[in-house]
């Protein structure tokens, strides 16, 4: 893999027509810009609209995504938005549930650009920026005025996603979003000494929206990867990381460190023990300084103090594109630490040589043999958390069929992703001028490069998860995720006369696979780390490699029971 030096780039390759268009209608001093499009002002002010409420069934031209007024000399006065968002209580922690969102296999989405954004995808925003309009700080710093730029972001929280889009990832299979935050976005407590402070006051109501997101997400049966893109004194150097003067001053600060601690505490402390926050992720793509791993330990550390249910919270950490580096360090702890690796096609000078084809069979081999090299290595606690169908124009010239070849490589990275890890998540969710870009925008792609449904159990698991045998079974498994030995006989009964394995490995396994599926037609995906941890808690009452080898057994045929179910409604 190349290292992402930034999305950017190969933007403006798509961008020289658009900007030219652009510049045609911008003739028109009426004219706004709505998420990459250009609409007439309207007289009216937007009333408040709740995000929960917002429809996003048309298109992101509609009228219910104006966000600017360009008016005065600059074009920079931004409508009136005061809209408070109370900060939300999670629900009860549900533990069993949480084991489930937390070890299932992961069908997911990244919700880029909605707490932190990059200008490649919310262009709009972007428009009366300062400095190098490239970053979040740029943005927070720019349209003349704090008030300007907060009521800016507060309405694009309130209205980029909702509720509605959670339902709708829900109805076609994914489980699970990765939401990229910053540590601006806790509130102005945490931009003191940083470069946010100077700007704290737009970000008062950022916290109790990633709340509300998080609650959002938990009312469709998502789970919430929280993903710490922006670390204090950036961790990388790049805009999407909240700052644009290019600068990596996270890991030789000791006092950006200690922040970034503080952050990481904090949000250990507030999510630890909500059920749909499937981990916490403490990096994103951080330059592969000598010191990361001491850095993660750091943090590992830090944040399993926090609390006892902290302790067995999952903790990603992004591998600075070095998947055999941070494979070693994964393998080497036995507590719930997942790698997440990204996996791009377009940044570098061998990207544009090689042809869409040529991409797609290094997929299926050499990038499908590392992948799953480093997945068995470390009890299959990897995931690809960033990827997306995007090609470059090199790459898509050199074939015939540009289309079927741009489909070929996505589907070749969904089946390969699907296979070698424990979960997988498109860049991004949405992106202004999405209809026009299925390479990176996922709601572009389902149907084209993408398929329609992502279910665990195929297509047909959308009708299958309200079913009458699905529910039966659902309700004759165990109430734990660990049954006990009374259970066993009832395992036999579903065999169908099979001759079964009833052994406390076996059992757990085929109870595993039934409890699973209970929860949105969901497969254990982190399965290494669900045997260890299983283990642990029986101690020495089982023999662990027998235990470990039928449990595998339970697991297998447990899924084929749930599948021959479906197959029966």
């Amino acid at each position: 893999m190349f290292f992402l030096s930034s999305r950017t780039t190969l933007f403006l390759l798509f961008s020289l027509s658009w900007f030219s268009n652009l510049a045609t209608l911008f003739a028109d001093a009426r004219a706004i810009p709505v998420n990459g499009l250009l609409r007439h002002v309207q007289p009216r002010v937007l009333r408040e609209l709740s995000s929960r409420d917002v429809d996003h069934s048309q298109s992101q031209s509609s009228s219910k995504f104006r966000q600017l007024k360009a008016s005065g000399p600059n074009g920079c006065v931004v409508e009136p938005y005061e809209v408070t968002v109370a900060l939300e209580e999670f629900p009860p922690f549900d533990q069993t549930k949480a084991t489930i969102f937390r070890y299932r296999q992961q069908q997911s989405v990244n919700l880029g650009s909605w707490f932190v954004h990059e200008d490649w995808m919310t262009q709009s925003l972007f428009k009366c920026a300062a400095g190098k309009k490239v970053s979040e700080l740029d943005i927070a710093q720019g349209w003349g005025s704090q008030t300007n730029a907060r009521a800016l972001l507060e309405r694009h929280w309130d209205t980029f996603i909702n509720q509605s889009d959670f339902n709708y990832l829900a109805s076609i299979g994914i489980n699970t979003v990765r939401m990229p935050i910053g540590y601006w976005n806790l509130g102005p407590e945490f931009c003191k000494g940083t470069p946010f402070e100077s700007v704290a006051n737009v970000y008062t109501g950022s916290w109790p929206r990633v709340v509300r997101a998080i609650n959002m997400a938990n009312e469709a049966g998502i789970g919430v990867l929280v993903d710490l893109h922006g670390a204090v004194g950036s961790q990388n150097g790049q805009a999407h990381s909240g700052i644009s003067d290019g600068v990596t001053g996270l890991f030789d600060s000791p006092a950006n460190i200690d922040k970034t601690m503080k952050v990481l505490t904090f949000l250990t402390k507030q999510l630890a023990s909500v059920t749909n926050v499937v981990g916490i992720q403490m990096l994103n793509e951080p330059k592969g300084v000598d010191s990361l791993e001491d850095f993660y330990t750091k943090a590992i550390s830090t944040m399993r103090a926090v609390s006892p249910a902290a302790q067995s919270l999952p903790l990603y950490l992004h591998d600075a594109f070095d998947l055999n580096r941070f494979s070693k360090y994964v393998a080497s702890r036995p507590d719930f630490v997942v790698q997440d690796h990204h996996s791009y096609f377009v940044f570098g000078a061998q990207d544009q040589r090689e042809s869409a084809s040529q991409h797609t069979s290094n997929i299926k081999g050499s990038v499908a043999k590392s992948l799953a090299t480093a997945s068995q290595k470390q009890h299959q606690n990897l995931v690809v958390d960033e990827w997306s169908c995007a090609l470059t124009p090199g790459s898509i010239g050199k074939e015939s069929n540009p289309e079927q070849a741009q489909k070929n490589f996505c589907s070749a990275q969904l089946s390969s992703y699907t296979r070698a890890a424990a979960g997988w998540s498109f860049w991004a969710y949405r992106k202004e001028e999405c209809n026009n870009d299925p390479g990176w925008c996922f709601t572009a792609a389902v149907g084209k490069n993408l398929p329609e449904t992502f279910f665990s159990y195929g297509p047909s698991s959308s009708s299958s998860a309200s079913s009458s045998p699905i529910k039966t079974l659902q309700s004759t498994a165990s109430q734990t995720l660990n049954p006990g030995p009374r259970r066993r006989s009832l395992i036999k009964d579903r065999l169908h006369g099979r001759r079964a394995n009833t052994s406390k490995g076996y059992s757990d396994g085929f109870q595993t696979a039934t409890i699973f599926a209970s929860e949105g037609m969901s497969k254990l995906g982190f399965t290494g780390q669900y045997i260890h941890d299983s283990l642990a808690k029986l101690g020495k009452s089982v023999d662990a490699d027998t235990y470990r080898n039928d449990f595998m057994k339970g697991l297998a045929d447990g899924e084929a029971h749930v599948q021959a179910q479906m197959q029966n409604n």
